[in-house]
């Protein structure tokens, strides 16, 4: 055998060499090219596929979710259940009838979602075959196509069907829940939800999705698109027990193979389907394929060269830029932008450069404003005359009460002076506990000479809560609230004052069994729920703990108001705490 070095030219050995090699590894670089991207867009295509699907499964289900919550509480409304149980008298029923249709309505009017609502009953009144709510014989329940997988169960959702209503046939699913009570069977109720509603959900926001979503027994309850005909999804999927995921399913000449995505959230009964070609999904990779093998035989050296050093004077600005914004913080070393750019690189960093220092100007405008803001407040917040002159003047009347024999009135000048004294507290905004007990019992014992026997009051503070910290003055002001608000125009009234410990905070619940926060029907004034003091109270929170705690005021249950002051655990003053003014 003659060796080609002795047989050909030297520069047509060297070229057909070349040209082979390049061949070669261009055609390796082109099937290389397309099963590896092939196989990532597949697995991005089902990554991105899976992410809607998740986004979609949690969108639907928090709807479904809540359709079936708002069956439950409606199955246990005290007036469907005695309209259902009591029927003995036809004008009350007649009546109570009228009112189960106006609450179910409102219930229909309120959420877009409910197309109608059936009540299933023994001896039910006619209504008009097309309005949003019926009553329907109990009896007939079981012609509805969609109650088979009802008989087992006390609620279940059923497959898309039609029922009538203004606009004539409408598609909807349904939600049926049996209404139990002292374990007898009173009916049926029936939430209709709009099944084109949740067909848009389901389709998102393209147009030739090919989606369905099916329950836990593997019923299809809606399908979005045109969805290709393979076998049973349970032979690729366990419905059940599997959660989120995707598979390859391998299709014959007619149908091809196609990408199954699946999705189902944790503690969810149902999933989302999607089918996709895989053709389509790879058609991408064979053309990048052709399209590289074209390309790298006429420029694959020239181009290399061109490219790298055109990338890297494109992405050297951009680099700088990118460091430049990871590194700049305020009160932290700045990177410096070249300033020889006069194209849109240069545009670019003179920009960032001027919103860099916009932002760091307001930055310290804020900084300064809100120091200057907090300390306002908070000195502003402390008492606003000198308590030491009240203190004193008060410690005068009482000795000049006790010469007059005013045992009563001495004991208030008493009292009062603990209280003035505990408010001095040596110009400290924080007491301990124990002595803010110790203030509001005084106060207490000052209304009670006030109002006799008709107050009452009761302080549950755990000892071991007694040398905690807390911003002074805080209860009196809701109990003034309680009594002057709470009890105005009653001779009698009781309040409660509860310490409790929340592990990670300091609950302080005051209760009142007073008029409340709401206009009562029989008074001109409504009740206040703000006043200085409680403004004071709350703004003095706000500013030494910020948003994490604060102060909650609601109803109480059986009449009256409830505060809730929400404090940290404090074994001593913070820091930031200064003396009174």
């Amino acid at each position: 055998m003659i060796s080609p070095f002795k047989k050909f030219r030297v520069d047509t050995l060297f070229f057909r060499s070349f040209a082979v090699v390049i061949v070669i590894v261009v055609a390796c670089i082109a099937w290389a090219s397309y099963i590896i991207s092939s196989n990532e867009l597949v697995k991005t295509s089902s990554l991105y596929q899976q992410r809607l699907l998740d986004e979609l499964n949690n969108e639907i289900a928090t709807r479904l979710t809540m359709i079936e919550q708002i069956s439950l509480s409606t199955s246990r409304d005290n007036e469907i259940i005695s309209f259902l149980k009591d029927r003995r008298d036809q004008y009350d029923t007649y009546r109570r009838s009228v009112n189960v249709v106006n609450a179910l309505a409102n219930l229909t009017y309120s959420i877009p979602l409910i197309q109608g609502i059936d009540l299933y009953m023994e001896h039910p009144f006619q209504r008009e075959e097309d309005n949003y709510i019926q009553f329907r014989d109990l009896n007939k329940l079981n012609q509805e196509a969609w109650t088979g997988a009802f008989v087992n169960n006390d609620f279940a959702w059923s497959t898309e069907h039609d029922i009538k209503s203004f606009q004539g046939e409408v598609p909807v699913l349904s939600f049926g829940r049996k209404i139990v009570y002292d374990d007898k069977y009173l009916g049926v109720l029936v939430i209709h939800i709009k099944y084109k509603e949740i067909v848009k959900i389901l389709a998102g926001h393209t147009s030739n999705a090919n989606r369905l979503m099916v329950d836990s027994q593997g019923r299809e309850l809606v399908r979005a698109g045109q969805v290709l005909d393979h076998t049973e999804l349970s032979e690729w999927i366990n419905v059940k027990d599997e959660e989120s995921g995707y598979v390859r399913i391998r299709g014959n000449a007619k149908i091809g193979d196609s990408l199954l995505v699946y999705s189902k959230l944790q503690d969810s009964n149902w999933t989302l389907v999607e089918i996709s070609s895989w053709k389509q999904i790879t058609e991408g990779s064979y053309t990048l394929a052709m399209v590289i093998g074209f390309i790298g035989l006429a420029a694959i050296l020239s181009v290399l060269l061109l490219t790298h050093y055109l990338s890297s004077q494109f992405t050297k600005p951009i680099k700088q830029l990118v460091t430049a914004m990871r590194s700049d913080f305020v009160d932290s070393n700045k990177t410096e932008l070249p300033r020889d750019y006069e194209n849109e690189f240069g545009y670019l960093f003179a920009g960032y450069r001027k919103q860099n220092e916009r932002i760091e100007e307001l930055y310290r405008s804020l900084e300064r404003r809100y120091e200057q803001q907090r300390k306002a407040e908070i000195e502003a917040l402390q008492a606003n005359i000198n308590p030491h002159f009240l203190y004193n003047m008060l410690d005068q009347l009482n000795w000049m009460a006790i010469e007059a024999g005013q045992d009563e009135l001495s004991r208030i000048l008493e009292l009062m002076g603990r209280m003035f004294r505990i408010g001095l507290s040596n110009g400290n905004s924080f007491i301990t506990i124990a002595e803010e007990l110790e203030h509001i019992a005084c106060y207490l014992e000052i209304q009670q000479l006030r109002w006799g026997e008709g107050l009452e009051f009761e302080i549950q503070a755990p000892p071991e809560l007694s040398d905690l910290f807390i911003p002074k003055l805080t209860l009196q002001p809701f109990v003034e609230n309680s009594i002057v608000h709470g009890f105005n125009a009653r001779s009698r009234g009781f309040i409660r004052i509860r310490f409790e410990d929340k592990t990670d905070s300091l609950q302080i619940t005051i209760e009142d069994d007073g008029a409340g926060l709401s206009k009562a029907a029989d008074r001109k004034q409504p009740r206040r729920t703000g006043g200085y003091g409680m403004r004071n109270v709350r703004e003095r929170i706000a500013g030494y703990f910020e948003d994490r705690y604060g102060v909650k005021l609601a109803e109480r249950e059986g009449g009256g108001a409830r505060v809730v002051i929400d404090l940290p655990l404090l074994t001593e003053p913070p820091q930031s705490a200064g003396k009174d003014k």
